[in-house]
């Protein structure tokens, strides 16, 4: 078999079966499979396949038929035009999630930020792309799982900013050891009635996706901790689900009456990020527990 015609079969196999962009994916497979690039792929399309590479083919495509991300089965993920190392214990990241981005150096580009803190990292792509871009700025990232943070500091370190970054372990703020000028987050908002719904094969962690009976049980919980933590932040910015905007910015309201709040739509019109702006003379009225830092530990 060719690589012109293992493109074809794995290509039909996957859309018989109704994957979403078949030729996409089954490229992405084929060139794991062999670990060429796509020119490659294409420039040997007559290249024949041995027995144990058309064995590893089927392989692959049997586990993405089975409902596994191909995200998972390469171990490998694009963001914000970056490659990230992902498994089983992160959450997959979404190109709906690049608008965190987006806005995150928008501000940096407008205001003078010093620090960021990158709450629920994952696997550490948002806080990296931010790094990469602003390379002056001292970023925190937290995550309450250390599994996942394990996935974060390699890709740190494949992205060379191990020494920019550091790495915490707890609950949201909690581990935080000074207060940060900017708080991103892309926290769990996938209801719980709809969990099944969005996580079928029940390969991506439930704790990375579920945002309980509303969806907004852990936004609404980091808002209330920012309230609890006078001057602990200037911005927040928070990635929110489809129908979410409105209970959101209600909750902004009621917590920072004389907030700024913005919502911003994703590409396909989809109301995806809330951005809130506190007076910055908040800031002086710092008062933030240093106990706080005894019950986090950093990564390494």
């Amino acid at each position: 078999m060719t690589l012109k015609q293992a493109l074809g079969h794995a290509r039909r196999f996957l859309a018989e079966n109704n994957i979403e962009d078949s030729l996409l994916e089954s490229e992405i497979l084929l060139r794991h499979t062999l670990k060429i690039s796509r020119v490659q792929l294409y420039l040997d399309r007559d290249r024949e396949l041995s027995p144990k590479q058309e064995k590893g083919l089927r392989h692959l495509i049997k586990r993405r038929l089975s409902g596994e991300p191909t995200a998972y089965i390469t171990g490998h993920r694009e963001f914000y035009g970056l490659d990230f190392y992902v498994n089983h214990h992160v959450l997959i990241p979404r190109p709906e999630s690049e608008l965190l981005v987006e806005q995150a150096l928008k501000l940096a580009q407008n205001d003078n930020l010093s620090t960021i803190a990158d709450i629920g990292t994952g696997c550490g792509a948002i806080a990296i792309s931010l790094a990469l871009n602003l390379p002056q700025l001292r970023i925190y990232a937290t995550d309450i799982s250390t599994p996942a943070l394990e996935v974060a500091r390699l890709n740190c370190q494949k992205h060379g900013v191990a020494d920019r970054i550091c790495l915490l372990e707890g609950d949201m703020l909690t581990p935080l050891p000074e207060p940060v000028d900017l708080i991103v987050a892309n926290l769990p908002y996938v209801r719980e009635a709809e969990l099944a719904k969005v996580n079928s094969a029940g390969f991506e962690s439930s704790l990375a996706l579920n945002g309980g009976r509303d969806g907004l049980a852990k936004i609404r919980r980091l808002c209330q901790q920012v309230r609890g933590k006078t001057g602990i932040t200037t911005y927040l910015i928070l990635e929110i689900g489809q129908g979410q905007a409105a209970a959101v910015t209600s909750l902004l309201r009621r917590l920072f009456p004389d907030g700024k709040i913005e919502v911003m739509p994703d590409l396909g019109g989809v109301e995806r990020v809330v951005s809130l702006q506190l007076e910055k003379n908040t800031r002086l009225l710092l008062n933030y527990s240093l106990g706080l830092v005894s019950v986090s530990r950093a990564i390494d």
